[in-house]
């Protein structure tokens, strides 16, 4: 039986590798919790799988959650130092890292350092420090499984191959909310009709993510550091029946591809049982049903956010971890009503070219390099 940490119990993701482990008592169990600020959440959470440990981020809902867990001897940590200490847990054999955003980085090095098998569903660590993050689990011996269902596609079409084999990655993508709205009316939408994902149930940052097609950038560059591959070597395929995770073309000329129901819990079931492969209760794929997949290329204009990454990428250094903060506060402000849609754009596009590039950045430098870029966002929003 494999011992799991969940680091974002109560979010999309958590709530899903909760239910994977519910429907396979005999492989999984949970050793630990930890949620941002849903207090209620953790607490039933906690009650039904019975972790040794759980953590709240937010230290004005500590008081709540002991209060809740009293007499069932569960410890209660708080603070982001409380998530750290968790991500590294003696007990556990995986970390799931889907904290969102920036905050999930120094919770994966930890459990890193614990020497953890790390599930990763938080894309933004390996994008503001990939050099750091894939040295130190190389020298820790320790294994980065993707969650993402795009990159734990490529993973799975990768077993048994060669990385110097790969001629082209494809990362596919459903187009977003937005694949059919026309650009001249960005500027009308609301933060509700941007989050209504047309395949996922997601949290709203990376659905607004999946609207400016940005997610998809930052997944390119998670790919060039969880497969070692050149950004140029990495594709963007519009596929919206979102049935084809991704796919792999190798040397020869010959391309795999991973096929599967659009549910995030199958990459999450794949990371944790990983070699092995459990038997799942979801449902196949019924190809005459389905019909025929579609695919087309990105439209950079209609979504600049794309190219920006894809630059980004390609520079290396410190641009993807400016990049990824500019994006944070710029989704921030416009999930908040502060600014528009079509200024997240322009806002990153701002940050990114006030920022000079460091090549290798130490993690403390990544750091003041995070805060500057978000410091420098957040007055733009506001001038």
């Amino acid at each position: 039986m494999k011992k799991i940490n969940i680091l974002g119990s109560t979010g999309s993701i958590g709530n899903n590798a909760l239910d994977v482990i519910a429907r396979h008592p005999r492989e999984f169990s949970v050793t630990g919790l930890a949620a941002h600020s849903n207090s209620a959440l953790l607490v039933k959470q906690a009650k039904k799988f019975r972790p040794r440990t759980v953590a709240i981020c937010d230290e004005s809902r500590a008081a709540a959650v002991r209060r809740g867990l009293s007499g069932t001897g569960i410890r209660v940590l708080e603070g982001y130092e409380g998530i750290n200490e968790l991500a590294g847990y003696d007990e556990a054999d995986i970390t799931l890292v889907s904290i969102v955003g920036a905050a999930g980085l120094i919770p994966t090095l930890r459990a890193i350092h614990a020497v953890k098998t790390v599930a990763l569903a938080n894309k933004e660590p390996l994008v503001m420090a990939g050099q750091i993050i894939t040295a130190m689990a190389r020298q820790r011996g320790v294994r980065i499984l993707p969650v993402d269902s795009e990159h734990s596609a490529i993973f799975q079409c990768l077993n048994g191959h060669n990385r110097e084999d790969i001629k082209k990655i494809y990362l596919t993508g459903s187009g977003g909310p937005l694949k059919n709205v026309a650009a001249g009316k960005f500027h009308r939408l609301s933060p509700e009709k941007v989050v209504n994902h047309p395949r996922w149930k997601m949290g709203k940052k990376i659905s607004v993510d999946s609207a400016t097609l940005m997610n998809k950038g930052l997944e390119i560059i998670e790919a060039r550091w969880l497969f070692g591959v050149n950004v140029d070597k990495i594709d963007v395929l519009i596929h919206p029946e979102a049935i084809i995770h991704s796919m792999v073309e190798f040397v020869d000329g010959s391309i795999m591809a991973q096929l599967s129901q659009t549910d995030m819990r199958l990459p999450i079931m794949y990371a944790f049982s990983y070699p092995r492969r459990v038997k799942s209760v979801l449902p196949g794929l019924d190809f005459v049903k389905l019909g025929k997949f579609t695919f087309s290329p990105p439209d950079f204009r209609k979504f600049p956010c794309l190219k920006m990454a894809y630059e980004a990428a390609r520079k290396g250094g410190s641009h993807p971890t400016v990049l990824n903060a500019s994006n944070e506060e710029a989704v921030l402000a416009f999930l908040g009503g502060k600014i528009k849609f079509t200024k997240i754009c322009t806002i990153v596009e701002k940050v990114l070219s006030s920022h000079k590039t460091s090549d290798e950045p130490s993690l403390n430098e990544i750091l003041e390099i995070d805060a500057w870029a978000r410091e420098k966002a957040r007055r733009i929003i506001n001038a």
